[in-house]
């Protein structure tokens, strides 16, 4: 079965109250259908209990039992170390970088994030054509 890693955002998009962006309903409906194993990473867990309502940290907590959970870190890939680590100077930069290691380490097929510096790092590390966006346009076509 293949394994696609979902990005933070991608899992705020599809737990919100309110609808972040309505494209994420046909993107998990292309999941399902292609029996794709949803996965979160032990990263997305940590940002997310970050948030200061203690409510919607135990709401998303619940959500995300759903998914399959990533709870280990893959060792750093050298390219990771060359191309990645002097562009992060965040906490969140580096974990964005986790998580692109994850799929530079074969750990995880496909990689779906909207952060635009997620996928500019995916073509340093030449991941363009496993890192994708919410491309409704192609999902709904195909």
């Amino acid at each position: 079965m293949a394994k696609v890693l979902l990005d933070t955002n991608i899992i705020i998009h599809r737990e919100a109250v309110s609808v972040v962006n309505p494209d994420i309903g046909i993107l998990f409906r292309w999941l399902d259908k292609l029996h794709y194993q949803k996965c979160i990473h032990r990263v997305t867990v940590s940002e997310i209990e970050k948030h200061g309502d203690p409510r919607i940290v135990q709401a998303f907590k619940i959500k995300m039992s759903s998914y399959e959970m990533m709870e280990t870190v893959a060792p750093q890939h050298q390219l990771i170390a060359q191309k990645c680590t002097p562009l992060d100077k965040t906490e969140n930069d580096k974990n964005d970088s986790i998580l692109l290691n994850e799929v530079l380490q074969g750990r995880t097929d496909i990689f779906v994030s909207e952060d635009k510096d997620i996928h500019v790092k995916a073509a340093l590390l030449g991941l363009s054509d496993r890192v994708f966006f919410i491309d409704v346009c192609n999902l709904s076509n195909s």
